[in-house]
């Protein structure tokens, strides 16, 4: 099963006003790294897994769902279709009844059922382990095949942006794109590629706990120094 990171709860006040002062660019992202592992040391993906396969259909079903609610519906159905051969022969409606509480159940259900048929028959049944391949199954667009290339073997073929990481990525000025394919390619340009896996789960971490959407807890974030962003706040 994934670990769920360890994070400094020491808070971290400024005392630079309410904007940082501009460094030059490769020395603020090594800085902004250097300041997520100190704070997110153990970071890796909240979802529950155990194999690729398992790991494929939790992201497909974290779509538009909080991790925590897919670690719930994944241990009944995983025991009941723990492959992609077991899982070829669900039914669309026996999917749906396991997974509905993850919102979009009978899409999510349809792109399940193809991944496995797809898995089954083109992949001899392994989740295949490159970007080229893994985009080619149902429910599997770059997003979701970067967190498995990532996570389960450790391959960097890009970053994964989710709506934390567009959204700090965008609050620290590390990418301006309105999307999250161009903020993932600004981030390629400007991070380190041995930091892309952990990058995202860094980010992701801290974005649930400390930059918040709305009114984040600036007076706990270890980036508040390194930060221009106009919404920043210091209410507790």
């Amino acid at each position: 099963m994934a670990k769920k990171s360890s994070v400094r709860k020491t808070p971290v006040k400024s005392a630079r006003g309410p904007l940082a002062p501009r460094r030059s660019s490769e020395a603020r992202v090594a800085a902004i790294l250097k300041a997520l592992d100190e704070a997110y040391p153990d970071a890796e993906c909240a979802l529950d897994y155990r194999t690729p396969w398992e790991l494929l259909v939790a992201t497909i079903l974290s779509a538009q769902c909080t991790d925590v609610r897919v670690n719930m519906v994944t241990p009944e159905l995983f025991k009941r279709f723990p492959t992609p051969a077991a899982m070829t022969k669900a039914t669309q409606s026996d999917l749906e009844a396991l997974i509905k509480t993850t919102g979009f159940f009978r899409n999510k259900a349809k792109s399940i059922l193809g991944a496995a048929k797809k898995i089954t028959g083109d992949f001899g049944g392994k989740v295949p382990e490159t970007l080229a391949e893994l985009i080619t199954i149902p429910g599997a667009a770059r997003k979701t095949a970067n967190v498995v290339l990532g996570v389960s073997f450790g391959k960097a073929e890009g970053v994964v942006v989710d709506t934390h990481v567009f959204r700090i990525a965008r609050r620290l000025e590390l990418a301006k794109g309105d999307t999250p394919q161009k903020v993932e390619q600004e981030l390629m340009r400007v991070l380190p590629r041995d930091h892309w896996i952990r990058f995202s789960h860094q980010i992701i971490h801290h974005g649930r706990k400390v930059c918040l959407a709305r009114n984040p807890k600036c007076r706990e974030c270890a980036l508040e120094t390194l930060c221009r962003s106009k919404d920043k706040t210091w209410e507790s």
